[in-house]
């Protein structure tokens, strides 16, 4: 079996993110700079187009893991940080997304515009909260310093080819990194040479702000140490065959020393980690996994797990038993674990809250009931789980799914579009209304929800077809069809300009 290319930091860069400002606080910290020249090529709004663009391919991927509760953590510990350093988003204020995807190989990476992705590998192998983090506040500096823009703008529009043939090889190198090479190659390899040499001063200058990011949110600034220090040790088996045009961070002894000298001016800070780091972790060794044999070595490492002499141990593992039953569909099993583990939880004085402040429980809850075809319970649990965690997007998907299980139509269709006021950009509430509407028999309705769907993914074909399907059913009424009519014209006009963009690059 050929051996998958370690690289962390590299598809980091691969699809290095946003915005090439020097802010006056990164100035009074001494943060390098590389320049700010490329406002004049390529603004913020475009990176963030772009970066959309790019999500919509990986949402797409099978290994993009839609899983409520880790998407939750991710994205509540991501924006702690930038909580802690909101200059970090840039002057058109990103709200930021973080993700996971399921892939064994130790990376993480950024897209233009503020979307930041971890392999479930690097996430297992963290073992600190704070070594997480340290990942995490790295790929922010990325974002943070514009370093996709000012590559770009290095080369000028030549390079948005290539920038194409990387974004391929980013999806490529989630089944085979042979494919990924083939694709960068394909996709003018000096151009793509030029691209990779300048991401080694772009990782120096993302590991010191994400230092700096790091060490302002609380964290223990060691954590990024330990982490370089565990890839140093990864990579020895990997970076004498990686080709000179894939080397595109500097040495990690190099990056190792420089955080170790920022680290002498630091008070030590010991950090507790929070019980969703663990339980985050359980849910992904399951869901990395979720062939029978992986089910079974998950199974087998919370049985261990719950041994240890630590208390979130033996909570996350028991919680993980409870995920590997409900994924073998072993319902009642299920339930009787999820108690267990509740039980432990509600006896520990430290971690206890986290049954008020996170997911994980409640949203494990809700899938076994809706497992166990006990609909009315499952909306019930929903809705008390909304009222505690209204931000929660997974407990948002959830309680619809329950809704339109226990045949709660009119309600779910309400929910739907008071969510949508919100979140007008979010494909899935258009899709779930969508299923509302085909359930009320709403024809018309049902299609132009679907073509608001593929409208937000950028399918403009896709998007326009719905529109026509749903002028011709017969219940489309004067305030459908004039919706129907405006929509047109508003995507017709969209297209027209993305693809006038689009040879203009060309």
């Amino acid at each position: 079996m050929k051996k998958k290319l370690f690289s962390y930091g590299l598809l980091a860069f691969v699809a290095l993110s946003p915005v090439p400002f020097a802010s006056p606080a990164a100035e009074a910290q001494n943060l390098p700079t590389l320049g700010d020249t490329s406002r004049e090529e390529l603004s913020p709004l475009m990176e963030r187009k772009l970066g959309e663009q790019i999500m919509n391919s990986v949402r797409r991927d099978p290994d993009f893991m839609e899983d409520g509760p880790v998407s939750d953590y991710l994205n509540r510990l991501g924006n702690k940080m930038l909580e802690a350093r909101p200059d970090a988003r840039g002057e058109t204020t990103y709200d930021f997304e973080f993700f996971a995807v399921r892939d064994p190989v130790l990376n993480a990476f950024a897209f233009p515009g503020g979307f930041i992705g971890f392999h479930s590998g690097l996430i297992l192998a963290a073992q600190s909260e704070s070594e997480l983090a340290s990942v995490m506040g790295h790929e922010i500096g990325h974002v943070a310093q514009r370093h996709i823009a000012r590559m770009l703008t290095s080369q000028k529009f030549d390079s948005f080819i290539p920038l194409a043939a990387l974004a391929l090889a980013v999806l490529a190198a989630r089944t085979s990194p042979d494919a990924a090479m083939a694709v960068a190659m394909g996709g003018q390899g000096l151009a793509i040479q030029r691209q990779l040499n300048f991401s080694r001063e772009a990782e120096r200058e993302a590991d010191r702000v994400g230092f700096q990011i790091l060490n302002d949110s609380g964290f223990d600034t060691a954590g990024m140490v330990s982490f370089f220090g565990r890839l140093q040790a990864s990579m020895r088996n990997y970076t004498d065959n990686a080709p000179a045009y894939l080397r595109s961070h500097p040495l990690t002894s190099e990056r190792i020393a420089d955080i170790q000298a920022r680290m002498l001016d630091q008070r030590y800070r010991q950090r507790a980690d929070s019980l969703e780091f663990y339980l985050t972790k359980a849910r992904i060794r399951v869901l990395q996994d979720p062939t029978i044999q992986g089910l079974m070595d998950a199974k087998v490492f919370f049985d261990t797990q719950i041994r240890s002499e630590k208390e979130e141990d033996k909570i996350a593992g028991a919680y993980g038993l409870a995920f590997a039953a409900f994924k073998q569909m072993d319902f009642v099993k299920a339930r009787v674990l999820l108690e267990q583990a509740r039980t432990r939880l509600e006896k520990s004085h430290a971690n206890k809250n986290t049954l008020n402040t996170g997911s994980m429980f409640p949203s494990l809850e809700i899938d076994i009931l809706l497992g166990s075809k006990q609909f009315e319970q499952a909306a019930a649990t929903a809705e008390k789980a909304i009222q505690q965690l209204p931000l929660s997007r997974g407990l948002v998907y959830q309680y619809v799914e329950a809704l339109l299980s226990a045949k709660k139509y009119e309600t779910a269709g309400t929910y739907l579009r008071d969510q949508l006021v919100m979140y007008r950009q979010d494909a899935k509430l258009q899709n779930l209304l969508a299923k509302v509407y085909a359930a009320q028999g709403k024809q018309a309705l049902q299609h132009i929800a679907l073509a608001e769907a593929y409208a937000i993914q950028g399918s403009w074909s896709a998007a326009i077809q719905q529109l026509d399907i749903a002028r011709n059913e017969k219940d489309a009424q004067y305030y459908e069809l004039s919706v129907i009519d405006a929509r047109e014209r508003e995507w017709k006009e969209q297209h027209k300009e993305e693809l006038a963009e689009e040879r203009k690059r060309k």
